[in-house]
């Protein structure tokens, strides 16, 4: 499966975007599609998980902010993200089935 990233950009603080991750393939059968970001001179982290039945993983810099979705009809995980702050600029990547997609920027200025 090929995983392209869609929906990054400039935002402003308190400001919201939505993420969408379109997959090559059917996803019906992947358990676990996921949101990582990585931040310049940091580590790539888990940013949200999302499993075929449903339950959710965030991290705790994100809880209440971000909501993970998937929609299996259109092979898109979708990441909605709301009152956005700078420490959330990174580049975003969507993850399933041992695939990485390709990364979209999101920086949170003013």
């Amino acid at each position: 499966v090929q995983l392209v990233e869609s929906g990054g950009g400039l935002v402003q603080p308190g400001g919201s975007l939505r993420l969408s991750c379109t997959a090559s393939d059917s996803i019906f059968s992947i358990n676990v599609m996921a949101w990582y970001r990585q931040a310049p001179g940091k580590q790539r982290e888990l940013v949200a998980l999302l499993t075929s039945n449903g339950k959710t993983t965030y991290a705790d810099s994100v809880k209440g902010r971000f909501t993970i979705s998937r929609d299996n009809a259109k092979k898109m995980v979708n990441l909605q993200m709301n009152s956005l702050k700078p420490e959330d600029t990174a580049v975003y990547y969507c993850y399933a089935h041992q695939t990485w997609g390709q990364g979209t920027q999101v920086t949170v200025s003013s």
